[in-house]
């Protein structure tokens, strides 16, 4: 009895056995289901973190190249990325070169000039001068008279070929600086001292753009130039004396500016005074033939009349000219004439009046 307790107890568990199994497997099949869907998601997400870290943007103002294992992708003007979104494998295998094309990049030479720190560049400070030059940290520049000066220069460029200033130097903005560490040195053993530091220095500044200009295209360095300035100063040693020419040189223009000021201002006087004169004696000499071409003609148009009768124009000519004089006079005589034409010689006898006695006063 007890077996067939147990073999019925056995029996009605039977059937729970396929049941359990199959639950196992549906959670194992969730379970693992879960599990593909995370991979899934993680592998996206790793997709799209890949995408996102292969692409780069480039701005308007840059161009980009590719470097895979140092080398670039692309040849020539393909290498050149323009602005917009690309994709680069991710470093080390691929390396993103960004090139400011448009902005604009600055170096200093400052081989010829005295030493001093970016400290006290900021704050304006300089250290007093030794009692002479120090060769080991002053730089200065030589001139064409063997003098000595202070020159600094500053170049502002922008590339104009980025594949040439990437790709032919191991430091582009290095080599610029060395092109103009020589163009400076070079102009100034073309000039004298005076013509750097006073009388010509635009010439100067000129000049070491010039010979910048040459050596950028005779190195293809891919930039150009947009300015250079020039900073110059005597030896700091000899700045008093510097100073002192300076002043002589000053008063020396200002002499000469006021005496050229008086000569122009005395010659300009003298032009016209003498343009008074030419004009007051063109004016006489205008005049004066006027009347006499008026007399001319006078006398000419009247020669007729006393070519006709001499003795009658006279008399006419007489009466109407004495007629004017002799208006208001009250006595009046006219003369006869003789035969021969001779008039007739008249005598006044004329007597002073006599002083009248000056009667006085009564009583004195």
């Amino acid at each position: 009895m007890n077996g067939h307790e147990h073999h019925d107890h056995d029996h009605e568990h039977k059937p729970d056995a396929p049941e359990t199994h199959d639950a196992g497997s549906q959670a194992l099949a969730e379970a693992l289901g879960s599990s593909f869907t995370i991979v899934k998601i993680v592998m996206g997400l790793m997709v799209i973190g890949f995408i996102i870290k292969c692409a780069f943007n480039v701005q308007p103002q840059e161009r980009a190249i590719i470097l895979r294992f140092g080398k670039p992708v692309g040849a020539g003007e393909k290498a050149l990325l323009g602005p917009g979104l690309h994709w680069a494998l991710p470093y080390p295998i691929d390396e993103v070169v960004r090139i400011p094309i448009s902005q604009i990049q600055t170096v200093t030479s400052d081989n010829g000039w005295y030493f001093t720190t970016p400290e006290q560049e900021l704050s304006g400070e300089e250290l007093p001068p030794g009692m002479s030059l120090n060769p080991a940290i002053d730089g200065y520049v030589l001139t064409a008279d063997h003098g000595i000066a202070h020159v600094r220069a500053t170049l502002s460029y922008h590339i104009t070929d980025p594949i040439q200033y990437v790709f032919n130097f191991v430091n582009a903005s290095n080599a610029v600086q060395n092109e103009l560490d020589n163009a400076v040195l070079y102009s100034a053993a073309q000039f004298n001292a005076d013509d750097i530091l006073i009388n010509d220095v635009e010439r100067y500044r000129e000049a070491v753009q010039e010979r910048m200009t040459d050596l950028i295209d005779k190195d293809n360095l891919g930039i150009a130039i947009d300015t250079c300035t020039i900073d110059k100063t005597p030896p700091r040693q000899l700045t008093d004396i510097f100073n002192q020419v300076t002043d002589a040189r000053q008063n020396r223009a200002k002499v000469l500016y006021d005496a050229h000021n008086y000569e122009n201002q005395m010659t300009n006087n003298a032009g016209a005074v003498a343009a008074n004169v030419v004009n007051l004696a063109q004016s006489t000499k205008f005049n004066y033939v006027a009347n006499l071409n008026a007399e001319a003609k006078r006398f000419s148009d009247i020669l007729p009349y006393y070519k006709t009768n001499s003795s009658l124009y006279v008399q006419q000519t007489f009466v109407r000219m004495i007629g004017p004089a002799l208006t208001n006079v009250q006595d009046k005589w006219f003369l006869p004439v003789h035969a021969d034409g001779k008039p007739y010689e008249v005598r006044l006898l004329l007597n002073r009046v006599p002083p009248q006695p000056v009667e006085k006063p009564a009583g004195q």
